[in-house]
């Protein structure tokens, strides 16, 4: 008797194991799709996005280093997001202000020697007060 309830035991927490791992494995996935969805219809590009060729990572890496060099820049605009795809740059995220934006297109403008080429997609927002 004791040996059957053992197995019954066993293969519960088999079961339940399976169950756990599966709906996990769901919930992960649903949120990545989730998140493909909203980028897919905000029309925005991100940073998966960024094409690995050398071209690409070169202008990258030149527009990220411009603006690092740049210590008059909040931490926020540190930490734009430059997505290069095909010689097009697309600037994302935050940044303090309107003078930030000016100062990090004007970076990619000259690093790409084109304006056309350059999608500002930033936001200002002030810093709050505390």
């Amino acid at each position: 008797m004791q040996l059957i309830r053992r197995m019954h035991l066993i293969q519960f927490a088999k079961t339940t194991t399976c169950c756990s791992a599966l709906l996990v494995a769901l919930a992960i996935a649903s949120g990545a799709a989730y998140s493909q969805d909203a980028n897919a219809k905000s029309g925005g590009v991100t940073a998966d996005q960024q094409k690995m060729n050398a071209a690409d990572r070169k202008l990258t890496a030149s527009i990220r280093r411009s603006v690092m060099a740049d210590k008059t820049l909040s931490l926020y605009a540190h930490n734009v997001k430059i997505i290069s795809q095909d010689g097009t740059v697309t600037l994302r995220g935050p940044v303090r202000s309107d003078d930030e934006v000016r100062s990090i297109v004007s970076k990619a403008t000259a690093i790409t020697s084109s304006a056309e080429k350059v999608i500002n997609q930033m936001t200002v927002e002030p810093a709050t007060k505390p």
